[in-house]
């Protein structure tokens, strides 16, 4: 049984936005920002989280039928426009759940914003940077090369799921449009490098905060989980075996299990 409930249209500063929102479940609120692969289907793992909790999951200004990244210059303007969207939603204090690129805008949300955000949990996120390891461009890659990289068994049933190129014509086409679309609207804040002073900004992160990582992300490798839990005073890592970038769709019992227990806690 789904635990989806609808799908909706928000307006943020006086229509200026118009957001495309996935809403489902009850309970404490948990705000869900996405990453780079797109507006999410409702899948599995947000289902489970909305058995115990109401949860928001917004489609980023540009990408899907989310309108206003015209209006948008810059990543301060993009904090600045969610915490805008938190309070459209009524919400007072959230649970926060980013991956990857969407980590990177719910760190400096919870940065920026600290009062709001009543936990954080970054999955595989995006936002700080290392010389040594640095993280792969995914703008550039090939479809082959996105499916070798993102997940750790690239033969899986939900990699080959996610990664077939549909056979139609028009449909590849319009997949096609919707992935330059999304990557076009995610580059405007992040390319070529995703380091926009958040270090400066981390120690005001002071949220209990967890930080989930496969062992094989080959995109944001998890020298980057353990240099977020190393500049975050209230944070925990768990690295989840035998898994790449994106851990919710490739180990969603262990991803759920490990969000419940820690959001339970607090």
């Amino acid at each position: 049984m789904t635990n989806y409930s609808s799908k909706q249209t928000i307006q943020v500063r006086n229509n200026q936005f118009n957001i495309e929102i996935m809403k489902g479940g009850s309970g404490e609120p948990v705000l869900y920002i996405h990453g780079a692969d797109g507006f999410p289907e409702w899948e599995e793992y947000l289902d489970q989280l909305a058995s115990s909790y109401e949860v928001y999951v917004p489609a980023h200004p540009g990408v899907s039928n989310s309108t206003g990244l015209e209006a948008l210059d810059n990543l301060w303007d993009l904090v600045l426009f969610y915490d805008e969207l938190i309070d459209s939603l009524n919400l007072q204090s959230v649970h926060l759940i980013g991956h990857s690129y969407g980590g990177m805008i719910a760190a400096e949300l919870a940065a920026c914003f600290p009062n709001k955000i009543k936990s954080l949990s970054l999955i595989s996120s995006l936002g700080l940077w290392i010389d040594s390891s640095p993280i792969t461009d995914f703008f550039i890659l090939t479809a082959d090369e996105r499916k070798q990289l993102i997940w750790h068994n690239s033969e899986s049933e939900i990699a080959i799921k996610k990664t077939t190129i549909p056979e139609d014509p028009s449909e590849r086409a319009l997949m096609n449009v919707n992935r330059t679309i999304t990557l076009a609207a995610i580059g405007k804040f992040c390319w070529p490098i995703p380091d926009k002073g958040l270090n400066k900004r981390i120690h005001r992160i002071n949220m209990p905060t967890l930080l989930l990582w496969g062992d094989d992300d080959k995109i944001v490798p998890n020298d980057y989980g353990q240099l977020f839990n190393d500049l975050i005073t209230h944070s925990k890592l768990i690295i989840i075996p035998q898994c790449g970038h994106i851990p919710q769709l490739e180990k969603p019992q262990e991803f759920i299990s490990a969000i419940n227990d820690f959001i339970g806690a607090i």
